[in-house]
């Protein structure tokens, strides 16, 4: 079977497994475990950051940190398609007593006009702004990546207004190797960042959640309440370590596959609109002789999974259980419809 459905798909290989199992371990919520204290320094140490917080998920350390920057009553500002929004099932809401502006971008990317125009006045009728939540890259926006300069634009719109600004990196090193980036230069940029490990990385759970020292220790609070302690997480961490030190440069690989299949999907006469490839994820629409479901059902039949997100739309994504030679079978398997 080759799975496209998501890059949360991946299993640990080999030798990420040996680190797992390899790990020294102690009890995360007395900060005892040393292989989860490492991955968190390793991480904010790559940002050039002060600390980390290891989570079970990325939508938990995206809450954790939307809850840490407002208080209830205050509003966050976002493109509407983000996954803070419309992917961790109202948490805003639930988790913070904040409401959302939610603004249309371009690919799921906002610009700093967008920002600046979305900021509500000093009136008590109206929620107070406080937060700013990019996504980098944006799911929904077919792996779209910012480009730096808007960002440097957005964050002097938040410094001007006094707003914090936060970004959801579920796939951030997917967009650092294409845009040839850096690490630090988010970290010197943003207030939070949250750090999925269980995409293209490809570890089994978990994100880091990195920022300023008083910011994590009031989020390690926050994890708690929410129930987000693992004990021996020590296991998870290894994986985590080791993704970081093997599994980024790599994610090139699936960035180049993810064109191939673009290539190939663009010759078909069902296929409609393909929104543009940076990354690893291919978005386009269906039309004519297949439907959405219909090309689900389709490729399922030579073993071959990817997943209607719309009416109009199907979506691929790649990571690093996907090989060359399974692309070239999708290829082939395509060519012939």
């Amino acid at each position: 079977m080759i799975d496209y459905r998501s890059d949360t798909f991946t299993k640990p290989n080999v030798a990420m497994l040996d680190a797992m199992f390899k790990a020294e371990v102690g009890d995360d919520v007395y900060g005892e475990d040393p292989t989860v204290n490492k991955l968190e320094a390793l991480a904010a140490e790559m940002f050039g950051m002060e600390a980390g917080l290891f989570c079970p998920s990325g939508t938990m350390t995206n809450q954790i940190a939307i809850k840490c920057h407002t208080q209830a009553g205050d509003e966050v500002i976002c493109d509407h398609v983000s996954h803070v929004y419309i992917y961790e099932g109202g948490g805003i809401a639930f988790n913070s007593g904040s409401s959302v502006r939610p603004v249309q971008g371009d690919r799921g990317l906002i610009t700093a006009e967008q920002v600046a125009d979305a900021i509500n006045p000093d009136d008590i009728h109206k929620p107070r702004t406080s937060l700013v939540s990019l996504e980098n890259t944006a799911n929904r926006g077919g792996g779209s990546c910012y480009d730096f300069s808007e960002i440097e634009r957005i964050k002097q719109v938040c410094l001007t207004n006094q707003l914090a600004l936060h970004l959801d990196g579920a796939r951030l090193f997917n967009a650092i190797v294409s845009k040839s980036e850096t690490p630090k230069q988010y970290g010197e940029t943003f207030d939070s960042i949250s750090i999925c490990l269980s995409k293209g990385l490809g570890i089994p759970v978990g994100s880091v959640l990195i920022g300023k020292r008083d910011f994590i220790k009031k989020a390690r609070r926050i994890r708690k309440v929410l129930g987000g302690g693992i004990r021996q997480g020590g296991y998870l961490a290894a994986a985590g370590i080791y993704a970081l030190e093997n599994n980024i440069d790599r994610l090139s690989d699936d960035h180049h596959h993810t064109k191939m299949l673009a290539d190939a999907l663009a010759e078909k006469d069902f296929t409609g609109t393909i929104l543009p490839v940076e990354t690893n994820i291919l978005i386009f629409e269906v039309r004519g002789r297949f439907t959405p479901a219909s090309f689900v059902e389709k490729l399922a039949e030579h073993h071959i999974r990817v997943i209607a997100i719309s009416k109009t739309q199907v979506r691929m994504v790649l990571h690093l259980d996907v090989t060359e030679e399974m692309v070239a079978k999708t290829i082939k398997v395509i060519e012939e419809l």
